[in-house]
Protein backbone atom coordinates (compact mmCIF):
# COMPACT_ATOMS: atom_id res chain seq x y z
CA UNK A 1 0.00 0.00 0.00
CA UNK A 2 2.81 2.64 1.16
CA UNK A 3 4.56 2.26 -2.31
CA UNK A 4 0.87 2.36 -4.06
CA UNK A 5 0.49 5.33 -2.40
CA UNK A 6 4.08 6.67 -3.47
CA UNK A 7 3.05 6.19 -7.55
CA UNK A 8 0.08 7.95 -7.04
CA UNK A 9 1.86 11.14 -5.32
CA UNK A 10 4.29 10.62 -8.24
CA UNK A 11 2.00 10.33 -11.56
CA UNK A 12 -1.23 11.74 -10.27
CA UNK A 13 0.51 15.25 -10.84
CA UNK A 14 1.77 14.42 -13.68
CA UNK A 15 -1.20 13.40 -15.42
CA UNK A 16 -3.16 16.35 -14.47
CA UNK A 17 -0.45 18.88 -15.37
CA UNK A 18 -0.61 16.85 -19.20
CA UNK A 19 -4.63 16.38 -19.14
CA UNK A 20 -4.85 20.53 -19.14
CA UNK A 21 -2.43 20.91 -22.00
CA UNK A 22 -3.77 18.62 -23.98
CA UNK A 23 -2.30 19.19 -27.78
CA UNK A 24 0.94 17.19 -28.28
CA UNK A 25 1.38 16.10 -24.70
CA UNK A 26 -1.84 14.51 -24.12
CA UNK A 27 -1.61 12.96 -27.62
CA UNK A 28 1.96 11.38 -26.74
CA UNK A 29 0.40 10.23 -23.09
CA UNK A 30 -2.00 8.28 -24.53
CA UNK A 31 0.01 6.74 -27.20
CA UNK A 32 2.41 5.36 -24.56
CA UNK A 33 -0.81 3.84 -22.58
CA UNK A 34 -1.82 1.98 -25.92
CA UNK A 35 1.62 1.45 -26.75
CA UNK A 36 2.73 -0.50 -23.97
CA UNK A 37 -0.68 -1.46 -22.87
CA UNK A 38 -1.38 -3.90 -26.46
CA UNK A 39 2.17 -5.21 -25.04
CA UNK A 40 0.94 -6.78 -22.21
CA UNK A 41 -2.25 -8.08 -23.73
CA UNK A 42 -0.14 -9.29 -26.60
CA UNK A 43 2.38 -10.88 -24.17
CA UNK A 44 -0.83 -12.50 -21.98
CA UNK A 45 -1.37 -14.26 -24.82
CA UNK A 46 1.62 -15.41 -25.33
CA UNK A 47 2.49 -14.19 -28.44
CA UNK A 48 6.40 -13.98 -28.88
CA UNK A 49 7.78 -10.61 -29.37
CA UNK A 50 9.40 -11.85 -32.84
CA UNK A 51 6.38 -12.46 -34.52
CA UNK A 52 4.72 -10.97 -37.13
CA UNK A 53 1.47 -11.16 -35.66
CA UNK A 54 2.67 -9.52 -32.36
CA UNK A 55 4.16 -6.34 -34.38
CA UNK A 56 1.13 -6.16 -36.79
CA UNK A 57 -0.99 -6.21 -34.06
CA UNK A 58 1.11 -3.49 -32.18
CA UNK A 59 1.39 -1.33 -35.22
CA UNK A 60 -2.45 -1.73 -35.95
CA UNK A 61 -3.36 -0.81 -32.40
CA UNK A 62 -0.87 2.39 -32.42
CA UNK A 63 -1.88 3.43 -36.13
CA UNK A 64 -5.27 3.28 -35.21
CA UNK A 65 -5.26 5.42 -32.40
CA UNK A 66 -2.27 7.96 -33.76
CA UNK A 67 -4.72 8.46 -37.10
CA UNK A 68 -7.92 8.95 -34.85
CA UNK A 69 -6.38 11.29 -33.34
CA UNK A 70 -4.37 13.58 -36.07
CA UNK A 71 -6.75 12.76 -38.73
CA UNK A 72 -10.19 11.49 -38.09
CA UNK A 73 -11.73 8.35 -36.62
CA UNK A 74 -12.51 7.00 -40.35
CA UNK A 75 -8.28 5.82 -40.74
CA UNK A 76 -8.70 4.20 -37.39
CA UNK A 77 -11.55 2.50 -38.64
CA UNK A 78 -9.55 1.65 -41.82
CA UNK A 79 -7.13 0.35 -40.05
CA UNK A 80 -8.96 -2.04 -38.52
CA UNK A 81 -10.18 -3.56 -41.38
CA UNK A 82 -7.43 -4.05 -42.75
CA UNK A 83 -5.85 -5.10 -39.52
CA UNK A 84 -8.54 -7.62 -40.04
CA UNK A 85 -7.96 -8.87 -42.92
CA UNK A 86 -4.51 -9.89 -43.24
CA UNK A 87 -4.54 -11.47 -39.56
CA UNK A 88 -7.53 -13.22 -40.90
CA UNK A 89 -5.76 -14.78 -43.78
CA UNK A 90 -2.30 -15.56 -42.23
CA UNK A 91 -3.47 -17.45 -38.93
CA UNK A 92 -5.52 -20.37 -40.94
CA UNK A 93 -1.86 -20.95 -42.39
CA UNK A 94 -0.24 -21.58 -38.78
CA UNK A 95 -0.45 -25.43 -37.71
CA UNK A 96 -2.70 -24.49 -34.79
CA UNK A 97 -5.97 -26.36 -34.27
CA UNK A 98 -8.78 -24.94 -36.04
CA UNK A 99 -10.03 -24.05 -32.82
CA UNK A 100 -7.69 -22.26 -31.35
CA UNK A 101 -6.92 -20.49 -34.34
CA UNK A 102 -10.28 -19.27 -34.39
CA UNK A 103 -9.90 -18.24 -30.64
CA UNK A 104 -6.66 -16.35 -31.68
CA UNK A 105 -8.28 -14.57 -33.92
CA UNK A 106 -10.65 -13.26 -31.80
CA UNK A 107 -8.55 -12.35 -28.83
CA UNK A 108 -6.33 -10.39 -31.21
CA UNK A 109 -9.02 -8.59 -33.01
CA UNK A 110 -10.65 -7.18 -29.48
CA UNK A 111 -7.10 -6.68 -28.04
CA UNK A 112 -6.36 -4.23 -31.21
CA UNK A 113 -9.94 -2.87 -30.98
CA UNK A 114 -10.28 -2.44 -27.27
CA UNK A 115 -7.44 0.05 -27.01
CA UNK A 116 -7.23 1.51 -31.07
CA UNK A 117 -10.81 2.49 -30.79
CA UNK A 118 -11.27 3.35 -27.08
CA UNK A 119 -7.94 4.89 -25.99
CA UNK A 120 -8.82 7.98 -28.71
CA UNK A 121 -12.08 9.49 -26.41
CA UNK A 122 -9.60 10.39 -23.83
CA UNK A 123 -8.73 12.64 -26.78
CA UNK A 124 -11.58 13.42 -27.96
CA UNK A 125 -13.05 14.43 -24.25
CA UNK A 126 -10.31 16.66 -23.84
CA UNK A 127 -11.37 18.91 -27.24
CA UNK A 128 -14.81 18.39 -27.43
CA UNK A 129 -15.39 20.91 -24.46
CA UNK A 130 -13.00 23.29 -25.60
CA UNK A 131 -11.82 25.61 -22.97
CA UNK A 132 -13.44 23.20 -20.30
CA UNK A 133 -12.04 19.95 -21.85
CA UNK A 134 -9.02 19.88 -18.88
CA UNK A 135 -11.52 20.05 -16.27
CA UNK A 136 -13.86 17.53 -17.53
CA UNK A 137 -11.06 15.13 -17.74
CA UNK A 138 -10.14 15.99 -14.54
CA UNK A 139 -13.99 14.91 -13.57
CA UNK A 140 -13.17 11.40 -15.54
CA UNK A 141 -9.40 10.68 -14.51
CA UNK A 142 -10.60 12.02 -10.51
CA UNK A 143 -13.93 9.53 -10.35
CA UNK A 144 -12.00 6.57 -11.75
CA UNK A 145 -9.50 7.10 -9.56
CA UNK A 146 -11.50 7.91 -6.04
CA UNK A 147 -14.13 4.93 -7.05
CA UNK A 148 -11.34 2.33 -7.42
CA UNK A 149 -10.05 3.41 -4.28
CA UNK A 150 -13.25 3.48 -2.32
CA UNK A 151 -14.55 0.08 -3.81
CA UNK A 152 -11.32 -1.54 -3.00
CA UNK A 153 -10.99 -0.50 1.11
CA UNK A 154 -14.70 -0.98 1.24
CA UNK A 155 -14.72 -3.86 -0.49
CA UNK A 156 -11.67 -5.58 1.95
CA UNK A 157 -13.14 -3.92 5.05
CA UNK A 158 -16.89 -4.97 5.01
CA UNK A 159 -17.37 -6.49 1.42
CA UNK A 160 -19.48 -10.02 1.85
CA UNK A 161 -21.46 -10.55 -1.67
CA UNK A 162 -19.41 -11.13 -4.39
CA UNK A 163 -19.75 -8.71 -7.32
CA UNK A 164 -18.81 -11.31 -10.39
CA UNK A 165 -16.73 -14.59 -7.95
CA UNK A 166 -15.70 -16.05 -11.07
CA UNK A 167 -14.17 -13.22 -12.91
CA UNK A 168 -12.82 -11.24 -10.43
CA UNK A 169 -13.35 -12.84 -6.51
CA UNK A 170 -11.72 -9.47 -4.98
CA UNK A 171 -14.44 -7.27 -6.09
CA UNK A 172 -18.00 -7.38 -3.80
CA UNK A 173 -21.31 -5.89 -3.90
CA UNK A 174 -20.02 -3.75 -1.40
CA UNK A 175 -17.28 -2.16 -2.43
CA UNK A 176 -19.38 -1.58 -6.16
CA UNK A 177 -22.00 0.60 -4.29
CA UNK A 178 -18.67 2.39 -2.07
CA UNK A 179 -17.32 3.60 -5.52
CA UNK A 180 -20.10 4.90 -6.68
CA UNK A 181 -20.01 7.95 -4.02
CA UNK A 182 -16.74 8.84 -6.08
CA UNK A 183 -18.84 9.83 -8.55
CA UNK A 184 -20.98 11.60 -6.20
CA UNK A 185 -18.17 13.30 -4.29
CA UNK A 186 -16.00 14.13 -7.74
CA UNK A 187 -19.07 15.65 -9.06
CA UNK A 188 -20.05 17.58 -5.87
CA UNK A 189 -16.77 19.14 -5.73
CA UNK A 190 -16.23 20.09 -9.48
CA UNK A 191 -19.99 21.94 -9.32
CA UNK A 192 -18.16 24.54 -7.20
CA UNK A 193 -14.14 24.14 -8.58
CA UNK A 194 -14.55 24.21 -11.93
CA UNK A 195 -17.75 23.67 -13.53
CA UNK A 196 -20.26 26.10 -11.91
CA UNK A 197 -22.16 26.36 -15.58
CA UNK A 198 -23.14 22.67 -15.83
CA UNK A 199 -26.03 22.06 -13.14
CA UNK A 200 -25.34 19.82 -10.56
CA UNK A 201 -28.18 17.29 -11.15
CA UNK A 202 -26.34 16.57 -14.74
CA UNK A 203 -22.76 16.34 -13.21
CA UNK A 204 -24.37 14.10 -10.83
CA UNK A 205 -25.60 11.63 -13.16
CA UNK A 206 -22.25 11.79 -15.08
CA UNK A 207 -20.12 11.24 -12.41
CA UNK A 208 -22.13 8.35 -11.14
CA UNK A 209 -22.50 7.00 -14.67
CA UNK A 210 -18.46 7.36 -15.27
CA UNK A 211 -18.48 5.20 -12.00
CA UNK A 212 -21.17 2.68 -13.15
CA UNK A 213 -19.06 2.46 -16.69
CA UNK A 214 -15.37 2.31 -15.15
CA UNK A 215 -16.39 -0.52 -12.58
CA UNK A 216 -18.13 -2.75 -15.02
CA UNK A 217 -15.37 -1.94 -17.43
CA UNK A 218 -12.65 -3.39 -15.15
CA UNK A 219 -14.48 -6.85 -14.90
CA UNK A 220 -14.38 -6.68 -19.00
CA UNK A 221 -10.26 -6.66 -18.48
CA UNK A 222 -10.46 -9.19 -15.53
CA UNK A 223 -12.21 -11.37 -17.80
CA UNK A 224 -9.27 -11.47 -20.26
CA UNK A 225 -6.64 -12.11 -17.40
CA UNK A 226 -8.77 -14.60 -15.52
CA UNK A 227 -9.26 -16.55 -19.08
CA UNK A 228 -5.22 -16.90 -19.38
CA UNK A 229 -4.61 -17.30 -15.64
CA UNK A 230 -2.86 -14.17 -14.81
CA UNK A 231 -3.34 -11.78 -11.62
CA UNK A 232 -1.95 -8.14 -13.27
CA UNK A 233 -1.09 -7.65 -16.89
CA UNK A 234 2.42 -6.76 -16.06
CA UNK A 235 4.69 -5.34 -12.81
CA UNK A 236 5.43 -2.44 -14.72
CA UNK A 237 3.98 0.57 -11.87
CA UNK A 238 4.82 -0.55 -8.87
CA UNK A 239 2.08 -1.57 -6.30
CA UNK A 240 -0.93 -1.35 -9.13
CA UNK A 241 0.24 -3.87 -11.75
CA UNK A 242 0.15 -2.68 -15.64
CA UNK A 243 -1.12 -0.57 -17.74
CA UNK A 244 -4.61 -2.66 -18.40
CA UNK A 245 -4.75 -2.64 -14.88
CA UNK A 246 -4.44 0.66 -13.82
CA UNK A 247 -6.34 2.30 -16.73
CA UNK A 248 -8.70 -0.43 -17.57
CA UNK A 249 -11.75 1.34 -16.66
CA UNK A 250 -10.93 4.64 -18.25
CA UNK A 251 -11.20 2.58 -21.61
CA UNK A 252 -14.55 2.08 -21.30
CA UNK A 253 -15.77 5.47 -19.20
CA UNK A 254 -13.73 7.85 -21.65
CA UNK A 255 -16.30 7.01 -24.67
CA UNK A 256 -19.64 7.39 -22.49
CA UNK A 257 -18.61 10.65 -21.17
CA UNK A 258 -17.83 11.50 -24.94
CA UNK A 259 -20.87 11.07 -25.87
CA UNK A 260 -22.92 12.68 -23.08
CA UNK A 261 -20.58 15.75 -23.48
CA UNK A 262 -21.82 15.59 -27.10
CA UNK A 263 -25.26 15.11 -27.31
CA UNK A 264 -26.27 15.98 -23.83
CA UNK A 265 -23.80 19.10 -22.74
CA UNK A 266 -23.18 20.36 -25.43
CA UNK A 267 -25.24 19.14 -28.02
Amino acid sequence: MIIRLLVAVIFIPLIIFIIYRGGYPLAGMILIFAGMGIIEYLIGLKIKRTSLLFWLSWTAAVAMMALSIFLSSNWGTGIFILYFLIIGMIIPLSRKKPQESFALNAALLWGVAYLGFLYPFVYYVRHIAGGNGGDWLLFLFGTIWLSDSLAMWVGKGIGCHKLSPLVSPGKTVEGFVAGLFGGIFVAWIMSYWRLQVVPFPILLVIGVLISIVGQLGDLAESLWKRSLGIKDSSNIIPGHGGILDRFDSLLFAAPVLYFVLRFVVYR
